[in-house]
C-alpha cells in the first residue's frame, strides 16, 4: 500500500484508476458519494489491484468511464455520442449503475437503440431476407427437432418430400423450381385480374337479341329486335377455368404440407384465395342455373382482385409498406378521430350558417346536417365533387376555414407515418448488405495470477532501497563531473 507523506485521510487519499489503457485519478471521498457501486468498494484486497504501479486496472470502455467518472463528480450522468446504446448499458451495468440515472437532456439520443433493436426484431419475424431455410429450421417449422431420428436426417420418405414442397411453395427464392413455382403463381393472378377487368369491355362482350312481332291496330309489322342480355364471351370462362385450377392445386397443396393447419387457416391470404376461387364455383352454378342478374353478386366477385395481396409475399418492400402502416396505426386512429370531430363541428356550423342567412329556403342545399356532414368531408379531405356547396357568404367563410382545418389534421400526422416507413426500409437496406456469416468471438480464457501480498514494511525497504540507489547515483554522477573538470584543467 502507499505511504501516505503528506499525512491526510485516507477519505482524501487519491486513487489512481487504469480502464483500458487509460489513467484516472481521483480522491477515494469521490467514489464515496455513490454507495453499493462497484467503485465504491475499491479496496486493496481485489484482485484487479497493482499494489507495484498502485493502480486499479479494470479492461473496461475509458470512454464511457470518463462519463461515468463526472457522475460521480459532479451528480450528472451524460451519455457519449460516440459508443452504441447497448455497450453503454453494459458498462453501467458492470459499474453497478442504473439507466435511469441518465440526463433529460441525453435520453432521447440514449434510447434511440431501443426502437433500432424493436425495428430489427420486427423485421427479423417478417423473414424478408430468408433466401433458404435449413434443415434444422424447417424441421423446428415442423415441430421434428425434438425427435432423435428425425434430427439425424433419419426421415420418412413422405416427410421429407412435405419438406421439400412447403419450401418450394412458402420460400420463393429458395431453389430453381421454386422460382419457376413463383412465376407461374403471379402469372396466373394477374391474368385471372386482366380477365376480370376486360369482360367488362362492350368489345368483348356477346350480345343476345331477340326478334319479336308488334301489332298495331291489329296490324302485324315487321319483326323488331329487341335486346334480351350480354353474355361474357366463352374465352373468358376458359380462362377463368385455367387461372382457377391452378389456384386450387395450390391452396390444396400447400395446406396439405403446412406445418400447422390451424395457422395456415387464419392466415389473411389464404383465406382470401379460399374465397376467391369459393366464389368462382358459386357464381358458375348461378349462370348454369340462370340466376346470374342480381349486380350484387357481381359485386361480390371483385375479391378476386384482392389476390394482388398474394405479391406481397415475393416483394420486401411491399411488406414493409404494411408492416408500417400497422406499426403507425395508433396515429393513423387518432387523424380519423379528430377528422370526425372536425367534420361534425364544421358541419353543425355550416348547417345552421346556411339556414340563418339564406333568404329563400329553397336556396339551401343543406337541407339536413347528415347533408352538411356529407360536404364537410368531401371538402376537408379536399376531394369537392361539387354536388354540395355553400351561396351565402357566412357559409363561404366557414366552408374555406374547414377546408384549411382539414388540410392541417390530416397533413400533420403524416410525416410520423413516412419516418416509419423509412425507419423500416433503411434497416431494410442496410440488413441486406450486411455478410449472412459473421465471426463468433468466444470467451476469452482466464488465467488467475496470484500476486504475492506486500506489507507495509516491504514498501518501507523498498523506498529506502530507492533512496539508495538515487544517492549512489548522485554523488556517482558528482564524481563524474570532478573527473571531467580534472581532465578539462590537465
Amino acid at each position: 500500500m502507499a505511504v501516505n507523506l503528506l499525512g491526510n485521510s485516507d477519505a482524501d487519499a487519491r486513487v489512481i484508476l487504469n480502464v483500458g489503457g487509460t489513467r484516472f485519478e481521483t480522491l477515494k471521498s469521490t467514489l464515496k458519494k455513490l454507495p453499493a457501486t462497484r467503485l465504491s468498494k475499491l479496496s486493496e484486497q481485489l484482485s484487479y489491484y497493482d499494489p507495484i504501479l498502485n493502480e486499479y486496472f479494470f479492461d473496461r470502455h475509458p470512454g464511457v468511464f470518463s462519463q461515468i467518472l463526472n457522475y460521480y463528480r459532479t451528480g450528472k450522468l451524460h451519455y457519449p455520442t460516440n459508443v452504441c446504446g447497448p455497450l453503454f448499458e453494459d458498462e453501467l451495468s458492470y459499474w453497478s449503475l442504473q439507466r435511469e440515472d441518465v440526463e433529460p437532456c441525453c435520453w432521447m439520443t440514449y434510447t434511440k437503440h431501443r426502437s433500432t433493436a424493436e425495428t430489427l426484431s420486427i423485421l427479423d419475424s417478417l423473414e424478408l431476407d430468408t433466401v433458404r431455410s435449413s434443415k434444422q429450421e424447417v424441421l423446428k417449422k415442423f415441430g421434428w427437432d425434438d425427435n432423435y431420428e428425425y434430427a439425424q436426417g433419419r426421415l420418412p420418405k413422405y416427410k421429407k418430400m412435405m419438406m421439400i414442397i412447403w419450401q418450394i411453395f412458402e420460400e420463393p427464392r429458395s431453389s430453381t423450381v421454386a422460382k419457376v413455382v413463383t412465376v407461374i403463381s403471379i402469372f396466373f393472378i394477374l391474368v385471372s385480374i386482366l380477365s376480370f377487368v376486360l369482360q367488362t369491355l362492350s368489345m368483348f362482350r356477346i350480345t343476345e337479341i331477340d326478334f319479336v312481332n308488334v301489332y298495331v291496330n291489329k296490324t302485324t309489322t315487321d319483326r323488331t329486335p329487341t335486346l334480351n342480355r350480354q353474355q361474357v364471351h366463352p374465352t373468358f370462362d376458359i380462362v377463368e377455368w385455367i387461372c382457377n385450377s391452378w389456384f386450387i392445386f395450390e391452396i390444396v397443396v400447400r395446406f396439405i404440407v403446412s406445418p400447422c393447419k390451424k395457422d395456415f387457416s387464419k392466415s389473411i391470404l389464404n383465406i382470401i384465395d379460399f374465397l376467391a376461387t369459393l366464389w368462382f364455383f358459386f357464381t358458375w352454378a348461378l349462370i348454369k342455373l340462370n340466376v346470374n342478374d342480381n349486380e350484387a353478386l357481381d359485386l361480390l366477385s371483385t375479391i378476386r382482385i384482392m389476390r394482388l395481396f398474394k405479391l406481397f409475399n415475393h416483394h420486401p418492400g411491399l411488406k414493409v409498406i404494411i408492416t408500417s402502416m400497422k406499426y403507425s396505426s395508433s396515429v393513423l386512429w387518432l387523424l380519423i378521430f379528430f377528422v370526425l370531430i372536425a367534420v361534425a363541428i364544421f358541419a353543425s356550423l355550416i348547417y345552421y350558417a346556411e339556414r340563418m342567412t339564406t333568404k329563400h329556403p329553397d336556396e339551401n342545399m343543406f337541407t339536413s346536417i347528415p347533408d352538411a356532414l356529407w360536404f364537410n368531408m368531401i371538402t376537408m379531405s379536399t376531394i369537392g365533387y361539387g354536388d354540395y356547396y355553400p351561396k351565402t357568404m357566412l357559409g363561404m367563410l366557414i366552408g374555406a376555414v374547414a377546408t384549411v382545418a382539414g388540410v392541417l389534421i390530416i397533413d400533420l400526422p403524416m410525416p410520423i407515418i413516412v419516418e416509419s416507413f423509412a425507419n423500416f426500409y433503411t434497416h431494410l437496406r442496410a440488413r441486406s448488405k450486411l455478410p449472412k456469416t459473421r465471426r463468433k468471438i468466444g470467451p476469452a480464457e482466464t488465467l488467475m495470477k496470484k500476486r504475492t501480498a506486500i506489507t507495509t514494511i516491504d514498501n518501507v525497504q523498498s523506498i529506502k532501497l530507492l533512496g539508495q540507489a538515487s544517492k549512489t547515483s548522485m554523488f556517482g554522477s558528482k564524481t563524474m563531473i570532478n573527473n571531467n573538470r580534472m581532465s578539462s584543467m590537465a
